[in-house]
């Protein structure tokens, strides 16, 4: 049985960047690189400068520049908080 999609938000202070299902998230962190995929355990973790990398469903991606804030997990959702991010690309 497939599991659940994660449910993909990515926020700077003032504007939502990206949201929506995804196979996987891909994100910088002060303590290194994380990746989330479907069932990841909660957690709340201090985004260092760099990409965030949404895989979508279909493997398309998703390529965010985000820094400045906090990366969350918990059932299933995932929110990227930045005080500064952008779309860099989508493919």
């Amino acid at each position: 049985m497939a599991s659940a999609p994660l449910t993909v938000s990515v926020v700077a202070a003032d504007h939502e960047v990206w949201s929506g299902p995804a196979r996987q998230l891909i994100a910088k962190t002060v303590d290194g690189e994380i990746g989330i995929l479907p069932g990841h355990e909660p957690m709340l973790a201090i985004l260092a400068a760099g990409e965030v990398r949404v895989t979508l469903e279909d493997g398309s991606k998703i390529v965010a520049n985000a820094e400045d804030g906090f990366l969350s997990v918990e059932n299933n959702t995932v929110t990227v908080v930045a005080g500064n991010a952008t779309l860099v690309t989508s493919s």
